[in-house]
């Protein structure tokens, strides 16, 4: 297994380690539920560098983005990040990601960890504009510090006015010493936030830096497993569970980050036109469970009729209240919110509503 430059600190702490796209990787410190309610109420550090990176760099950067990504590049201004994704031929997802335009001609995508060599291939594949890419995965570390009280916690080792960083921007800039740190107020919790990019021989100082700064706002160290209850909780999508290469953006409910442009024409486009022009049959929801249970990935989604209307993508209870939460694909005419649905699980159909 692979390891991230701060594994050792996970190992020191004692964390239940388990592998994940290849690394070694901290899952849960003292509990799941623990970790959850510290970076909704305070703040929590996540070791998320087992992400990928791409720089894409030259002349044809921006015309290759555009064909390989469904968002517009070309709106995207200098210091700030956008969502987008890759799809196949069919509009299928083959990954989410971030793309951040870093200079003039220069941008960098943040992709998922399990799909670092795919994406790469299909980026290397596709590169008929001749642009300049370089997967730099192994050459970035990452930290997501990220709470109500994590803008506290950053400042007080950089003098960059975090305050004047809106959502989705960023900033490349000093931290403790260290430069250059990207920082972009970006985040897979709902709880706000950064996320810092810096080069793996900074890791120790910039990790022990950030940790006692963070004591008197009693910060903790965070795994996966709660990183999983925190996306789910905000409602957004993991890759390989509620969104793969055999679902679309459109019935993903991502038609947002979805530009249908006559000079963009990215791939997969005809394919999510006529999709969009046809109609979706299915649609990605949200519910809420209205008893106790805890849905799982596969369990079966029905109506009221006890038919099978679709199947649970994510599931899990959000800590604190016990309330089972999920996501799911079922079909467009039950996908209305407020519309009582059942989960099949085990032997038991327990009550749920859609929720936005």
């Amino acid at each position: 297994m692979k390891t991230t430059p701060f594994t050792h600190f996970h190992l020191e702490l004692g964390a239940k380690m388990q592998e994940f796209a290849g690394y070694n990787m901290p899952i849960e410190y003292s509990s799941i539920s623990d970790e959850h309610l510290a970076v909704r109420q305070k703040v929590g550090v996540f070791d998320v560098s087992h992400m990928g990176e791409i720089l894409v760099k030259g002349p044809k950067a921006l015309a290759f983005l555009q064909k390989m990504t469904t968002n517009d590049v070309a709106s995207l201004p200098l210091g700030k990040a956008q969502y987008s994704c890759f799809t196949n031929e069919a509009g299928g997802i083959i990954d989410d990601l971030l793309v951040y335009h870093i200079e003039p001609e220069k941008y960098l995508l943040v992709i998922n960890a399990a799909n670092v060599e795919k994406d790469w291939e299909w980026c290397v594949l596709n590169n008929s504009e001749n642009a300049e890419i370089e997967n730099i995965s192994d050459q970035v570390a990452q930290l997501a510090v990220q709470g109500p009280l994590a803008v506290q916690v950053i400042q007080k080792l950089t003098s960059i006015n975090l305050s004047e960083i809106p959502y989705y921007h960023f900033t490349i800039g000093k931290v403790v010493e260290v430069e250059p740190v990207l920082l972009s107020n970006t985040g897979y919790t709902g709880a706000g936030g950064f996320e810092l990019y810096f080069s793996p021989e900074y890791a120790d100082k910039i990790w022990n830096a950030l940790f006692e700064a963070g004591k008197e706002f009693g910060i903790q160290p965070i795994g996966l497993g709660a990183r999983d209850t925190l996306r789910l909780e905000k409602g957004f999508c993991l890759h390989g569970n509620d969104i793969d290469e055999t679902t679309t953006p459109l019935e993903a409910g991502l038609d947002w980050i979805t530009k249908f442009l006559p000079e963009k024409n990215f791939i997969g486009q005809a394919a999510l036109e006529k999709q969009k022009q046809k109609g979706i049959q299915r649609k990605l929801i949200r519910f809420e469970l209205l008893e106790k249970g805890i849905p799982r990935h596969g369990y079966d989604i029905l109506n009221q009729h006890n038919e099978i209307i679709g199947k649970v993508t994510s599931g899990s209870f959000i800590p604190g209240d016990k309330t089972g939460i999920g996501m799911g694909y079922i079909k467009t005419d039950y996908a209305k919110k407020n519309t009582e649905i059942y989960i099949q699980i085990r032997n038991k159909s327990l009550p749920a509503k859609i929720v936005k």
